[in-house]
């Protein structure tokens, strides 16, 4: 399943990710378009694929992360970092230009065409002749060419020559530590370098029982399933398989860091530890919840004194941020860029602040939702969301609940990957369509969803009819500030988003009722549903 997506990936760069997102409802925008003073350090993105917040240093017990857990304590650890958008493509868009979904136009779609006159922050490291590369997995899905048509470095030059033997059948072959060492070799004399650790795990498929034949773990070493999963050895099984390629994609980390230790680069390194969205579960990865939109997020500073560093923050960030986070310590100037106005701030007065907990007062909610994230409904189109989520609350508004929510059912709900835990929860759906993990997962959803976080972690139980002035309030400062920042579904447009074209995949829907059987390696064939479902 994965080959085939890696190819596209690789042909038009890496992408990295790191912190930032929406600003706080409510506060500017504006990006500092001043540079830092001090000279320029280099930069190391490690950003892995479909790894939501679960490593050591969050307390996760099931999952070994050594090298992220250095990261953070050497650095800072973000508690609430968050992507506005739970798909590859878009995710990795909002990274590369500072802005959000909903200001990128096709961008802020999931396989698509990415607009020439957005600039990425990548291109101007590369203008600035700094030595750029990846390894691994770049801007993707999708199709990025400028202006001439011409093919676009989104994240530099690629660095995929070394291979080394996987440990499973589905991890991929790149030797990314390797890779990473022959771009240092090539770094010219004196000239800063950035480094995209593009890793392509834990992104499915799985090699199902790695996780348990290949660590002293069993089924029963996970504390605590989801409660929108059913708590079944199946679903621990594949919990502990997606474990695995955490580990490998953190193995890869330490290397790394090491191999900077070894050269004297760590200490005028700034190193970035994140991941584009959370796992590839059903009603996490394309979704609008915290077990989708939350990222593991650590960044390491150089220069920071012994005392800063090991601490934990609470500050609110998104991608948005990244990029002017990114130009900042490149000491470069935003306004000299070529970038389009970005909507999120630098980060650097969190990272080298003493503080610990919350630093920027302002910083106490982001934004999340999701326009296009796969193919498969009638016509192409999404499942548009937008959403506020503060310190205790989690607020989306459903802006087509007629639609399917994870696809359509005859169509393999192609929003959810396939796996193992997919498969279980569409049998029991099968068995019987009241089933509470079907619904949870699969089924309808309403207008409004609202869950209190400090009660219900999981966002299992809806007080949108409950607490409806807690909705109304939450929907006011969502809508008011997606207003100020131009969402064309504030103003009368949002149905700009279902037209605009679809880069692979293209009239699924059509196709399949027309008695085709168009590709969908990303979905088991059993996720079809052979029997009409009612809404």
């Amino acid at each position: 399943m994965r080959s085939g997506l890696i190819r596209a990936w690789l042909l038009t760069g890496p992408l990295v990710v790191l912190l930032a997102d929406v600003m706080p409802a409510g506060e500017s925008g504006s990006v500092n378009s001043g540079g830092p003073a001090n000279t320029a350090c280099n930069i190391l993105f490690a950003i892995a694929d479909d790894w939501g917040p679960h490593a050591g240093a969050y307390g996760t017990p099931w999952v070994r992360t050594p090298a992220f857990d250095r990261v953070a304590a050497e650095g800072v650890l973000f508690r609430h970092a968050f992507t506005p958008m739970a798909k590859c493509a878009p995710s990795r868009a909002i990274v590369l230009t500072g802005r959000s979904f909903w200001q990128l136009e096709q961008a802020g779609n999931h396989m698509s065409y990415f607009p020439a006159k957005f600039t990425v922050w990548p291109e101007v490291l590369t203008r600035a002749n700094w030595h750029m590369g990846y390894t691994g997995k770049g801007w993707g899905p999708g199709i990025a060419v400028d202006a001439a048509d011409k093919p676009r470095q989104m994240t530099g030059k690629a660095w995929q020559k070394r291979r080394l033997q996987p440990p499973t059948e589905h991890v991929a072959v790149n030797d990314y530590a390797a890779n990473f060492r022959d771009f240092l070799d090539a770094a010219p004399a004196g000239t800063p370098w950035c480094f995209w650790y593009g890793c392509l795990e834990p992104h499915r498929a799985y090699e199902y029982g790695s996780g348990v034949r290949q660590s002293d773990r069993k089924p029963a070493s996970i504390d605590r399933v989801p409660q929108f999963w059913p708590d079944d050895e199946t679903v621990r099984t594949d919990m502990l398989d997606y474990a695995l390629e955490v580990e490998h994609a953190d193995r890869h980390l330490g290397l790394m860091l090491r191999e900077l230790e070894t050269r004297g680069l760590l200490e005028n390194t700034l190193v970035i530890v994140t991941s584009d969205h959370g796992m590839p579960f059903p009603r996490a990865k394309g979704y609008a919840y915290d077990a989708s939109c939350r990222v593991p997020l650590a960044i390491r500073c150089p220069g920071v004194p012994a005392g800063q560093r090991g601490r934990t923050v609470d500050d609110f960030v998104s991608f948005p941020d990244l990029a002017p986070t990114i130009l900042d310590y490149a000491g470069l100037s935003a306004a000299d860029s070529g970038m389009a106005d970005m909507y999120g701030q630098s980060l650097r007065p969190i990272l080298e602040s003493a503080g610990r907990g919350q630093i920027q007062p302002g910083r106490t909610q982001v934004i999340v939702g999701k326009e296009r994230t796969d193919v498969g409904r009638p016509g192409d189109v999404g499942y548009p969301i937008r959403g506020l989520r503060t310190a205790r609350y989690l607020y989306l508004c459903n802006y087509e609940p007629s639609r399917w929510p994870a696809g359509n059912p005859e169509t393999g709900y192609l929003d959810t990957d396939g796996s193992p835990t997919k498969s279980l929860i569409l049998q029991r759906g099968r068995v019987d369509r009241s089933d509470r993990h079907w619904l949870l997962n699969f089924g309808m959803r309403p207008a409004e969803e609202l869950y209190d976080l400090q009660a219900d972690p999981d966002c299992v139980r809806n007080l949108a009819t409950v607490q409806q002035a807690v909705a109304t309030e939450l929907r006011r400062v969502l809508e008011a500030e997606l207003r100020r920042s131009g969402d064309p579904r504030m103003l009368g447009n949002g149905a700009v988003f279902d037209g605009y074209p679809v880069s692979s995949g293209s009239g699924f829907y059509e196709a399949f009722k027309a008695g085709r059987r168009p590709p969908a390696g990303w979905v088991s064939p059993s996720d079809f549903e052979q029997e009409p479902v009612q809404p």
